[in-house]
C-alpha cells in the first residue's frame, strides 16, 4: 500500500452544511463526520469522500472563464451516470442550475447551490 492516498476533496461554501446536504441527496452519500463549520460525506461502502468547509468570504468560481486575472473555476467534479436525461432532471430538482454553455453532447455542466461547477456524464 502507498504511504499516501487521497481521502477527500474539500469545497468551500458560505454554508458547509447546506452544500453537504445537496451532495448527500445527489450522490446518495452518508455523513462521516461533522463540526459546526465542516462536513465530511462519502459513499456508504467507503471510498474517497467530499468535505465542505464554511468560508464566510467565499466567492463562487466563474465558468466558463471570462477575463484573465478574474475569479475562475479551480476544479470541478465529474459524476458518471447511467441516464443523463433522468439525472439531469434530478440534479435540477435537488437544487443544481444547468449551465447555459454545454460543450459536449454526453456531458451536462451544472452549478451546485454554492456556484461550484460540476458535470454529469455518460460514456459515449
Amino acid at each position: 500500500m502507498s504511504p499516501t492516498r487521497l481521502s477527500t476533496v474539500v469545497l468551500d461554501a458560505r454554508d458547509a452544511h447546506e452544500l453537504a446536504g445537496f451532495y448527500l441527496r445527489l450522490l446518495g452519500y452518508v455523513i462521516r463526520a461533522e463540526e459546526s463549520d465542516w462536513v465530511l460525506i462519502g459513499p456508504p461502502d467507503g471510498g474517497t469522500g467530499l468535505s465542505f468547509q464554511t468560508e464566510p468570504e467565499y466567492v463562487p468560481p466563474v465558468w466558463p472563464t471570462r477575463n484573465p486575472g478574474e475569479q475562475q473555476m479551480m476544479l470541478h467534479l465529474d459524476i458518471e451516470v447511467d441516464d443523463l436525461e433522468t439525472e439531469t432532471a434530478r440534479a435540477v430538482a435537488e437544487g443544481a442550475t444547468l449551465a447555459e454553455y454545454q460543450p459536449q453532447d454526453h456531458v451536462r455542466v451544472f452549478f451546485d447551490p454554492a456556484g461550484h461547477p460540476f458535470c454529469l456524464w455518460i460514456r459515449s
